[in-house]
């Protein structure tokens, strides 16, 4: 079968390009994709090309296929599989493989297994893991959001609080605590102010901040308190002492849980400065230096108890609970849709992401067009009609407007 993908050959080197796919073997799986999610974290890749830790050697000769926030539906089970897979069903992969001799994973590493394609090759090493989920969502743009949610559900995971008088861990956020979010209006802090309200641990408290007033008080029309959440957000651009104004915000002073979601050595430090005894900073962004440092108080650390944790992606059992999450509309991805594309756009607009304001791009990779920022739409005819669908959902991506894109946008040429 012959693909159209997004293909790497080295440091800023994207191709758009159509080849032949190989027959698959008995442990593969091929698979349609159609919409796949762009993340900062594939600019992150181009940037870096072989020296990036889980890309291949000599991209040149062997380019890889780019993309991993992918959703789409299964065409052809290979021989080993049919037992586990049938042919027309949704699908989501889990692309951190956590492979035990190898640093590879979908969208990084292999040349006929990523997400920005028409077709791809879902590959043994995807399958061993149990990387290949089932996804009975409504629409496949939810579905290529489950892989972000997964890394923020790891991350909540990942954090952890001790039991009294003891050194055992509690996993997770402190139930009935104050959470803070630092940098939280992006794409990823939005889904983790989701998650604090909609998951299974719930705080007493979260503060979430930003450095745009027009950011913050988007977000304060999207997310209303819930569960009997406490919820502010807050501007700190223009906030002299940021430290005590962010205390102020907190129940007794300080914060039990602090995520990170900008690479800020301000941040990470403000961050410190903030935690409560036995409290838990989680670094989420991941910064392109290597030698990325920042200053962090280990008297604190000593006498205070603090913990200092990261993640890098979700594994398997956070993409599960994030499949069960939207299938139950539990949590709600479509809010952090800011920009639609066809593929013919992605290596582009992929180089692009830190200089286009806004949320998640979504690729519909099946689709040519340019790419459309939802909240300006033309007065262009699709523009029109689409901009209708999106006034009956008050702006928010639907399965409607991508029902509309699916099947009023031309199909790019093979």
């Amino acid at each position: 079968m012959k693909t159209q993908a997004v293909r790497l050959y080295g440091k800023n080197d994207l191709r758009l390009e159509s080849f032949e796919l190989p027959q698959i073997n008995d442990d593969e799986i091929l698979v349609s994709v159609i919409v796949d999610s762009m993340c900062m974290s594939s600019l992150k890749l181009v940037n870096q090309g072989e020296d990036h830790k889980k890309t291949p050697p000599d991209l040149v000769n062997n380019p890889i296929i780019i993309g991993h926030e992918c959703c789409g539906e299964i065409l052809e089970v290979g021989k080993n599989w049919q037992h586990k897979f049938k042919a027309g069903k949704k699908y989501v992969v889990q692309a951190n493989l956590q492979l035990k001799d190898s640093p590879y994973c979908v969208g990084y590493s292999y040349p006929y297994t990523g997400g920005c394609a028409t077709y791809m090759i879902i590959n043994h090493d995807v399958l061993k893991q149990d990387c290949l989920i089932p996804y009975d969502g409504n629409t496949y743009f939810e579905g290529a959001l489950i892989e972000p949610l997964s890394c923020v559900i790891g991350a909540f995971n990942a954090n952890y609080h001790l039991k009294p008088n003891s050194y055992q861990h509690v996993m997770g956020i402190k139930h009935g605590g104050d959470l803070l979010i630092l940098g939280g209006t992006g794409p990823m802090g939005m889904l983790a102010i989701d998650y604090a309200l909609g998951g299974p641990i719930k705080p007493k408290k979260v503060v979430v901040t930003g450095r745009s007033k027009e950011k913050i008080a988007h977000l304060k029309t999207l997310y209303p308190p819930r569960n009997g959440i406490e919820l502010e957000f807050v501007d700190i651009s223009n906030v002299d002492d940021q430290l005590e104004s962010l205390k102020s915000l907190s129940t007794k002073g300080s914060f039990d849980d602090v995520f990170v979601f900008l690479p800020s050595q301000e941040l990470i430090h403000l961050a410190s400065k903030l935690l409560a005894f036995d409290g838990c900073l989680n670094f989420f962004a991941g910064p392109q230096n290597k030698d990325f440092l920042a200053e962090i108080n280990f008297y604190d650390v000593h006498y205070n108890f603090t913990h200092i944790v990261g993640t890098s992606g979700g594994n398997t059992d956070d993409m599960r609970e994030a499949v069960k999450l939207i299938e139950a509309g539990a949590v709600d991805v479509a809010k952090i849709v800011s920009h639609i594309l066809g593929i013919n756009q992605a290596s582009k607009i992929t180089q692009m992401q830190d200089k286009i304001k806004g949320g998640k791009k979504l690729v519909y990779t099946h689709k040519q067009f340019d790419i459309k920022n939802i909240e300006s739409l033309t007065d262009s005819k699709d523009d029109i009609a689409l901009k209708q669908i999106l006034i009956k959902n008050h702006g928010i991506w639907s399965k409607e407007a991508e029902d509309f894109i699916l099947n009023y946008f031309p199909d790019i040429e093979p």
